[in-house]
């Protein structure tokens, strides 16, 4: 099983964090092919060429956007299996090892790993354990073991290659651009895979570590909140592509149990938990809030465009 890792970039200001992530994938077992991608910043792309002359650094040849750099990196392989590692997170030595195993069982067509937050400071009280998918790590309420799930998390995943072309891909309309924090394109992947055949399988595989820098301006309430309204949007969007029961059927469960009992948790912490509650009962609003806006204006439906033929050179 030949295996190919992807980082997506789009800016200088991660540096710092972009070698982290690219020397921590570079030390990874089993072999495998390093594809940076750099989305549409000639600097970090001249800057990249001239850190890693070894590694593949490729230029997003589609409009800007973290699924059509993700698109042309897989135009860009023939490798069985992709994974992807977030720009800002850097992975344990046994993370891809971790996350390619389940393709031994060929049902396997996706697997996600676990993202633990690296905090500028102290943990914050406005992002308890059961938002940190806010900031793009594991939460409280994913399983704590080897697991069947709905979809994986954009930070930390894997597909075999061949299924995800076949699909066209990540869609451009639904996916992340630049620091507009509008997503979910994982999401809609996932559940498109597992509509053309039932049988097919996304594993959680929590043992796959990646560790993922949370930057200052999201450890507050207006991030918590801006995000939380991103995030109803953007489940409205995928709810068009694959329908609305497909598209909540996980947050059904996450609203109604892991949250509520969150906020008693939180409370019962005294005062010093209120901020958690607070934070906790205004994400559900906002997300509730994005949705039925995503629901009544919602423009055009989001398109499956196919992969880029061709990536524009290296």
């Amino acid at each position: 099983m030949s295996i190919a890792v992807v980082i997506c970039a789009y800016t200088l200001d991660r540096w710092d964090q972009l070698v982290l992530s690219v020397e921590s994938v570079r030390a990874q077992q089993p072999a495998h092919e390093t594809i940076l991608v750099v989305d549409h910043n000639d600097a970090l792309r001249a800057r990249a060429l001239e850190r890693w002359p070894d590694l593949t650094v490729i230029a997003n040849v589609g409009a800007q956007g973290l699924s059509t750099a993700r698109n042309t990196a897989l135009a860009a392989t023939d490798a069985d299996v992709v994974a992807f590692l977030d720009d800002d997170a850097w992975a344990d030595a046994g993370w891809l090892a971790g996350l390619t195993a389940p393709f031994d069982d060929p049902a396997v067509v996706a697997t996600g790993g676990r993202a633990l937050p690296i905090w500028p400071d102290a943990a914050p009280a406005v992002l308890p354990p059961e938002l940190l998918w806010i900031v793009g790590c594991s939460y409280l309420g994913l399983p704590e073991s080897d697991a069947d799930v709905r979809n994986v998390m954009g930070c930390s995943m894997a597909y075999r290659t061949a299924p995800l072309r076949a699909l066209g891909g990540f869609n451009p309309d639904t996916g992340r651009v630049g620091r507009l924090p509008i997503g979910c394109e994982e999401t809609e992947v996932c559940i498109r895979l597992r509509a053309e055949d039932s049988a097919r399988v996304i594993r959680y595989v929590p043992g796959a570590i990646v560790h993922h820098h949370v930057s200052a301006d999201r450890v507050r309430l207006r991030y918590v909140a801006h995000r939380s309204w991103c995030e109803g949007i953007s489940k409205a969007a995928i709810s068009r592509t694959v329908g609305r029961q497909s598209a909540l059927a996980s947050e059904s469960a996450y609203v109604t149990g892991v949250l509520p009992a969150g906020i008693v948790r939180q409370l019962g912490n005294g005062p010093g938990g209120w901020i958690g509650a607070g934070a906790i009962a205004l994400s559900v609003a906002l997300a509730a809030a994005g949705f039925v806006r995503g629901r009544l204006s919602p423009g055009p439906v989001p398109s499956r465009r196919p992969l880029i033929a061709e990536p524009a050179g290296t």
